[in-house]
């Protein structure tokens, strides 16, 4: 079998019949990712490969350093474009067994047609083409979402955003559905006092609203979260180490917020108080507008405090943690469940011993108001490889209903990243066709034909219910 084929990850008749059947044709939405809004709306043009491929793609950032490129060809401003992509493109035979290898193959397949494997002999030519044709009007940002048949994108943002770019692109009728994700870790931030001060005072301006007292402070979180419903919001999503595990009044949240807009950094314990109140808080809100609640639960930040001081967040330095999830998991959920705002929930771990865990908890919460309300997530930044997708796929199949799951996304900074969801598509045909050939599922190309379907577009269609 050749390299990143037609038939590539499909190992059987069935799986192959499958994928180019059913799941290859399925439109794409991609309910979470880091994409700008701003280039979106601009519809912006590259140069050069360069910036869409590796200006903020960490996982080929770090691959880059372990495979011993000095931090100039990789970030910052010290070297050229067309260094550091050949910088990447000699890394990229060392990256064999690793998903970047798939991955930057597929992207040059799929949105340039190249099919020579990148190394530094192709390098030169590889860099001409992708730089000849990213000027074409087809390669404009719009154009390669518009490539993979993407019909919906949602991107991240912070509440006190004004939502510009979205409406901008609302405006110029675009095809493609691009809706704003409510992602309020800033408001928690109350172990830093200075940096929350700051986003304290950029959410009153974005609101409106004295938000400098704790009243003021909810009123106008809540008239965020209303504001982004009205700009066609349906999610909210929360990046937490683990779920807070002390109980908090009101009371108590308000004066550790006075505290810390006074300068007095929170301890640990009243961090986690401070959180529990507002996480119950921001459920509620969710709850009352029928959004999905987002769980990401497990990375470990910013281990290298002196990467950080250099080069700041996200920047390939983060890993898996190992923090003790379940109990304080389940807390919450039993919260608001005990109250009637249980929002419809996705979780996501990030450490691979939490895997079962977090296939077997919505299974507690599910409460027959909706099909798959409580869902345990796609693999997730380090668990989105080939082994990742299978096992939250066979974690999920074996305690919960695959059918009902909501399917893959991106969770990406680049524009190129959407082959993310072929791949994804390609290993559950391949799962499916194997039990098949096993015996283990009878072949009725019906059932294998829904689930496909549904899986990879309609339930997320149904689960969003995304604004027309």
């Amino acid at each position: 079998m050749k390299f990143c084929d037609k038939d590539f990850l499909l190992s059987n008749n069935v799986a192959r019949e499958l994928y180019h059947g059913t799941a290859a044709s399925q439109p794409i939405i991609d309910y979470h990712n880091h994409l700008s809004p701003k280039d979106l709306a601009e519809d912006k043009q590259f140069e050069n490969i360069h910036e869409p491929w590796l200006g903020g793609d960490h996982y080929k950032w770090r691959a880059m350093r372990a495979n011993g490129v000095p931090e100039k060809l990789i970030t910052g401003n010290e070297t050229s474009a067309r260094e550091k992509f050949n910088a990447w493109a000699a890394t990229v035979p060392k990256t064999l067994r690793n998903p970047l290898f798939h991955w930057s193959h597929l992207e040059l397949q799929r949105y340039f047609g190249i099919e020579k494997l990148l190394d530094e002999t192709t390098a030169k030519e590889i860099w001409e083409e992708t730089s000849r044709l990213l000027k074409q009007p087809g390669y404009s940002v719009r154009g390669l979402i518009e490539k993979m048949n993407v019909k919906v994108v949602c991107t991240t943002d912070d509440p006190a955003d004004n939502l510009e770019y979205h409406k901008a692109i609302k405006k110029s009728g675009w095809k493609v559905k691009v809706f704003p994700a409510f992602r309020p870790d800033n408001a928690l931030r109350v172990n830093s006092p200075e940096r929350f001060k700051k986003w304290v005072k950029s959410l009153s301006d974005a609101a409106g609203t004295n938000a400098t007292t704790f009243k003021g402070f909810l009123k106008a979180l809540k008239q965020q979260h209303d504001y982004f419903h009205a700009n066609g919001s349906r999610l909210s999503d929360h990046g937490l180490n683990q779920m807070p595990s002390l109980d908090c009044t009101e009371k108590t949240a308000g004066t550790i917020f006075a505290a810390a807009l006074k300068g007095k950094a929170a301890s640990s314990e009243d961090t986690d108080r401070f959180t529990s109140f507002m996480m119950e808080y921001f459920g509620v809100l969710d709850a009352e507008k029928n959004w999905v609640k987002q769980l990401h639960l497990g990375a470990l930040r910013d281990p290298n405090s002196r990467v950080a001081a250099k080069l700041g967040a996200d920047t390939g330095c983060d890993t898996i943690g190992d923090f003790k999830q379940g109990q304080s998991l389940a807390r919450y959920l039993d919260r608001l469940d005990r109250i009637g705002k249980l929002p419809k929930t996705i979780i996501y771990n990030l450490n691979p011993a939490d895997t079962y865990l977090f296939a077997g908890m919505p299974g507690s919460f599910q409460d027959g108001s909706s099909a798959g309300k409580l869902q345990y997530g796609a693999a997730w930044w380090f668990l989105d490889q080939e082994n990742g997708i299978r096992q939250q796929l066979d974690a999920l199949s074996d305690l919960g209903l695959l059918s009902r799951f909501v399917g893959m996304l991106t969770d990406s900074r680049s524009f190129l990243s959407f082959p993310r969801h072929e791949y994804f598509r390609r290993i559950l045909c391949d799962m499916l066709g194997k039990d098949v050939e096993s015996g283990r599922l009878p072949d009725r190309r019906d059932w294998l034909t829904n689930l496909l379907e549904d899986v990879c577009y309609r339930n997320a269609k149904n689960y969003f219910q995304f604004p027309a």
